[in-house]
């Protein structure tokens, strides 16, 4: 069968795209091997937010008399939070499907594979059958990186070791867990663990948690993890992994870590094995699909978006890559600005980032001016945040005094950072922003009394 459009695979980038061929007059077949929604939806973003707030509401009831509201004896049920988990999971993978078949796209539920190009178009295998595409979008994802460190792949395969995949159904909670990797996954598990009753040390390689987050924000991260249990390694090199331990080289000694579980969350790589890109000439660097701003890889009508290209592996990253994709497809100028991109780590409290941080501006030679505010500057944070201590950071270029970079922990900050976003992407000034009115009380007043500080 023929189609104006096939994606392979069903996650943020594919599902989001298929709804907008579908409403661009496209037939369109989606092919997914596993469940739709992609990492995000099933491994990924949702459950680990969903294990998040329970961590956070938990907390709360443990330092509820903070707030004068005193009782006795607050527990948390990890398995309960497991099934809550699987079920928002659930509603929300059953919700996209669903949405396709209401909007006229077909779904296959079978792990597709490129076989080559005819007159009629692009031809794609999946479970024995043969399917024609005019256009195709290359949609496959990411897999968790399992680096070559002696005893980690054996670890992972006895269970004792676990990507973010089979931690999210851990049941039961470890007495120590180490998390290889102080970056976004390993941080918000961290987390979640700590606040459950693990023993948690992280190892990290470089100097700082948070990878490219403001240094300044890390250093309050890791503070304020730092009082509540969490051990942090920090310039510490992994040698190899045991049967209950995790040994690394720090300070060019070697020590060693026991536990009961590890955690390997050293980042994700593009999921471009046996998709069948060679069959049609798809250029690939470092395993990733080579893609421009519109989403065009180098071969006419093969477009890829989402984790697979590489560029920014973010769901959000993805939906509009997707839309970009789709876009060029029906001939609209549409590209994505990489630039503009919000990142957040949903820990307590969030970290929220988008644009240049200070390090990334210099590291770029640019003359930057910036400027850190206490978020106590509002009433708000101080009303709900007893002892807070979150702030937002500004990097503004000296010579335009354009907005370059903001970034903010506290409260609120992943909500609120699609704000700075928006002043990112237009390339506002502080003077611009001094003349937007913010809803008073808020967190996000902070950021327009920052403008005036710089």
């Amino acid at each position: 069968m023929a189609y104006d459009l096939i994606i392979l695979g069903g996650g943020p980038a594919g599902y989001n795209a298929s709804e907008r061929a579908a409403q661009g007059g496209l037939k369109t077949l989606v092919i997914e091997g596993n469940a739709l929604g992609g990492v995000c939806l099933n491994e990924g973003c949702i459950p680990t937010k969903t294990l998040l707030y329970s961590a956070k509401i938990y907390d709360y009831a443990k330092h509820s008399a903070d707030y004068g509201v005193k009782f006795e004896g607050a527990t948390i049920d990890h398995n309960f939070v497991i099934d809550r988990k699987n079920k928002v999971v659930k509603m929300l993978t059953g919700g996209v499907g669903a949405t396709l078949k209401a909007m006229g796209v077909e779904v296959v539920k079978a792990f597709g594979k490129i076989t080559g190009r005819t007159a009629e178009g692009f031809t794609v295998e999946a479970d024995g059958k043969e399917y024609v595409g005019k256009r195709l979008l290359v949609c496959t994802g990411s897999t968790a990186a399992v680096p070559p460190i002696p005893g980690l792949r054996e670890a992972v395969a006895s269970g004792f070791g676990m990507t973010n995949h089979e931690i999210l159904d851990l049941r039961e909670v470890p007495k120590q867990l180490a998390v290889i990797g102080g970056g976004v996954i390993g941080l918000e598990m961290a987390s979640y663990f700590n606040s459950i009753g693990s023993e948690v040390t992280v190892i990290e390689m470089l100097d700082h948690i948070g990878g490219p987050t403001d240094k300044d924000i890390a250093k309050i991260l890791q503070k304020n993890y730092t009082k509540r249990g969490i051990k942090f390694l920090l310039g510490a090199k992994v040698t190899s992994v045991g049967t209950d331990c995790v040994n690394y080289e720090l300070d060019g000694k070697e020590e060693s870590v026991k536990c009961d579980r590890v955690l390997v969350s050293i980042g994700r790589r593009a999921q471009t094995a046996n998709v069948g890109l060679e069959s049609i000439g798809v250029l690939m660097e470092r395993g990733a699909i080579v893609t421009n701003a519109r989403c065009q890889t180098n071969v006419s009508g093969v477009w890829a978006a989402g984790d697979v290209n590489g560029k920014s592996m973010l769901a959000h990253t993805a939906y509009r890559e997707g839309e970009v994709a789709v876009n060029d497809m029906l001939g609209k100028r549409d590209s994505v600005n990489y630039d503009s991109i919000p990142s957040a780590i949903y820990t307590n409290p969030e970290v929220a980032s988008v644009g240049l941080t200070e390090e990334a501006a210099k590291a770029k030679g640019l003359d930057v001016i910036t400027k850190s505010v206490t978020l106590k500057m509002s009433g708000r944070y101080i009303a709900e945040n007893e002892g807070g201590d979150g702030i937002v950071k500004l990097v503004v270029g000296k010579e335009h005094k354009n907005i370059l970079g903001i970034s903010m922990i506290g409260t609120y900050a992943a909500e609120i950072i699609y704000g700075c976003a928006i002043m990112v992407e237009k390339e506002m000034r502080p003077a611009d922003v001094q003349k937007f009115v913010f809803p008073h009380p808020t967190v996000c007043e902070v950021i327009r009394e920052a403008m005036f500080e710089i």
